[in-house]
């Protein structure tokens, strides 16, 4: 199990001591944050703590990954040891930061790190109390990673995949973005050649929660058909929101699917094929 519903969050609150992770985006994460969030909930910074910025986009994109070691030391800060338990959530439904760390934490090797689908607004909705109040920390040793034990692939990969019937890349993108009917964030709009896109959205229900392993194992297994999910490369803006379409094949049972962090950020500033409309 990767992924909680608010009333699951409950009980574990009343019955473990879990270390709670609040995992935001943006350059008003942190005010976001100190209006409204779980007790005890440690804020974690997607921009500055889950990336590690460069001044070149065109290489590893606009987030691309910290050092595993940097990782390792960040976790420790936070409180984390292997034999943690982990609760995570956004305030994006679990699309964004809250997916990213439960990626990198998955890649660092930790077992029980969780998810809470649906985000703050299922919290809220489910009546558990926020607060204003800063959190604690009770730092640790590093926590030991030896590197990233999750897939990732490079530009070069994805080329390659991309022009492999075996093999599938997938853009998780909105459709607008992929037919590159406009493009909001970077520099060219369009997608990678080959590319099939499959939104993020597509995993969760009207309601904003995801949708049960049974129907998301259908919903990919249908689209990868007779693909090894070894054979998937996820990729989106920026290696983001990509990771919470890897957090639904986990929770699906459909493990080994590659994360290409430079994704279209990365690959639309190295003058790389580029797609329009449904090709």
């Amino acid at each position: 199990m990767n992924i909680i519903t608010a009333d699951q969050l409950k009980t574990i609150l009343e019955n473990e001591d879990p270390i709670v992770i609040d995992a935001r985006g943006g350059t008003d994460a942190l005010e976001r944050y100190n209006r409204a969030h779980l007790e005890n909930a440690q804020f974690v910074d997607l921009e500055t703590d889950l990336s590690e910025k460069s001044a070149d986009p065109s290489v590893g994109g606009r987030h691309p990954l910290p050092k595993p070691e940097d990782f390792g030391r960040f976790l420790g800060v936070l409180g984390i040891s292997p034999s943690s338990t982990v609760v995570v959530y956004d305030d994006k439904k679990g699309a964004n930061a809250a997916a990213r760390f439960w990626w990198m934490l998955k890649a660092a090797g930790h077992e029980k790190v969780y998810v809470v689908s649906g985000g703050l607004d299922a919290i809220v909705e489910a009546g558990i109390d926020l607060t204003q109040k800063t959190a604690s920390l009770h730092a640790l040793e590093e926590y030991p990673i030896k590197g990233w034990q999750m897939p990732t692939v490079d530009a070069d990969d994805v080329a390659l995949a991309a022009a492999d019937p075996d093999s599938m890349v997938i853009d998780v993108r909105e459709h607008y973005r992929y037919l590159g009917e406009s493009e909001p964030i970077d520099l060219v709009a369009g997608h990678i050649p080959g590319a099939v896109n499959i939104p993020y959205n597509s995993n969760l229900r009207e309601n904003g929660e995801f949708m049960s392993p049974a129907d998301l194992a259908a919903k990919y297994k249908e689209a990868f058909a007779s693909r090894d999910p070894r054979k998937v490369v996820v990729h989106c803006g920026s290696g983001v929101t990509a990771c919470h379409t890897l957090l639904a094949l986990a929770e699906a049972g459909l493990h080994g699917a590659s994360l290409y962090v430079g994704s279209w950020s990365e690959w639309s500033r190295t003058g790389r094929p580029v797609a329009t409309g449904e090709e």
